[in-house]
C-alpha cells in the first residue's frame, strides 16, 4: 500500500461515516419536530453540542481560546445558522426524503463554486457521474408534479447554498490540524447563539419534552452535529471541495431508503427512476471519485 493510499483511507472512512449519520439524520430530525419547532430544535442542537466539543477540548488539554475569527463567524453563520436551521425547517414543512435530496444537491454547487474560486476543474467520468446524478435528481424532486412544494424546496436549497459556500470558505481558511477542534467548537457556539434568537423571536410553541425528543436530540447533539462537523472538516481539509462534495451523494438515497421504511414516504415511480440513476452516477463516482481522492491525498 502506498503512502497516498494509506493517507487517503482516513478521509474515506470519515466520509463513509458522514454517509450514513446524515443520511439516516434527516428521519431522527422529523420525529424530532414531531415535539419541538424547527429552529427551537435547531438551537437546542447546536448550542449542545457547542458544549460537547468544548468539553472534548478539555479532555485533549486543548486551549478554549478561540482561533481564527473570521472562520469562526463566516463558518458559525453558514454551517450553523444557516445550514442547521434551513435543514430543519425544510423538514418541517417538507418530507424528509425530500428534503434530504435537494440539501444533498451542495455539491453541485460546491463544484461550480470550486470552479470559480479555487480553479478546480472536473475530469474523466466525473461528468457523466454528474449528470447521471442530475438527472436523477430532477426524478426524485418531480418538479412538474401536483404535489411540488416550493417553500420546503426552498428552505432545503438554502441549506445546500449555506453548505456549498461554508465548503469553499473551508478551502481557502487552509485550517491546520489543530485549529479544527478549536474552530468547530467556537463557530457550532456562535451559529447557535443564532439560532437561539431566531428561535426566541419567530418560534411560540413550547417544546415537548418526550423521550423519542430526546432520544432524537441526543443523536443530533452527539453523532449528527459535533461529531459529523470534525469528520466533514477532517476530510474536507485533505481532499479537494469537488471530491469531498461529490462523496457525499451516498446520503440522500440513504435518506430516502430509511424515510420509505421509517415513515412510510413511498416513492413515486419518478423518485424511484431517479434513485437508481443516482446509484448509478455513485458508482461511476466509485472509480472517478477514488483516483480523484487518491491524487489529492498524496500532493497534501
Amino acid at each position: 500500500m502506498t503512502t497516498g493510499s494509506r493517507h487517503g483511507i482516513g478521509p474515506a472512512a470519515a466520509l463513509g461515516a458522514l454517509t450514513v449519520i446524515w443520511g439516516y439524520n434527516w428521519v431522527v430530525m422529523k420525529f424530532a419536530l414531531a415535539n419541538s419547532p424547527a429552529l427551537t430544535f435547531s438551537a437546542l442542537r447546536t448550542v449542545l453540542s457547542a458544549l460537547a466539543l468544548f468539553a472534548v477540548l478539555l479532555l485533549l488539554r486543548r486551549p478554549l481560546k478561540p482561533m481564527r475569527a473570521k472562520a469562526i463567524v463566516s463558518l458559525g453563520a453558514l454551517q450553523t445558522t444557516g445550514f442547521v436551521g434551513f435543514a430543519a425547517l425544510a423538514v418541517e414543512f417538507g418530507t424528509a426524503g425530500k428534503s434530504a435530496v435537494l440539501a444533498y444537491t451542495m455539491p453541485f454547487w460546491t463544484l461550480m463554486l470550486a470552479g470559480l474560486f479555487l480553479g478546480e476543474r472536473m475530469r474523466g467520468a466525473q461528468w457523466f457521474a454528474v449528470v447521471l446524478a442530475a438527472g436523477g435528481l430532477v426524478g426524485v424532486l418531480n418538479p412538474f408534479s401536483a404535489g411540488f412544494g416550493i417553500a420546503d424546496s426552498l428552505y432545503a436549497l438554502g441549506a445546500a447554498w449555506c453548505w456549498a459556500i461554508s465548503n469553499i470558505v473551508v478551502k481557502r481558511l487552509k485550517l491546520r490540524g489543530d485549529e479544527l477542534f478549536s474552530v468547530s467548537a467556537w463557530q457550532m457556539l456562535f451559529g447557535g447563539i443564532g439560532l437561539t434568537v431566531l428561535a426566541l423571536a419567530v418560534d411560540s410553541e413550547p417544546v415537548r419534552w418526550t423521550f423519542s425528543f430526546s432520544l432524537a436530540l441526543g443523536y443530533n447533539v452527539v453523532f449528527a452535529t459535533a461529531l459529523a462537523w470534525l469528520l466533514w472538516l477532517f476530510a474536507l481539509n485533505r481532499l479537494s471541495a469537488g471530491a469531498t462534495g461529490l462523496a457525499t451523494l451516498g446520503a440522500p438515497p440513504f435518506a430516502l431508503a430509511a424515510a420509505w421504511l421509517q415513515l412510510g414516504e413511498l416513492p413515486t415511480r419518478s423518485e424511484a427512476v431517479g434513485m437508481v440513476l443516482i446509484i448509478g452516477a455513485l458508482a461511476c463516482l466509485s472509480v472517478a471519485g477514488w483516483q480523484t481522492i487518491s491524487r489529492s491525498t498524496a500532493a497534501s
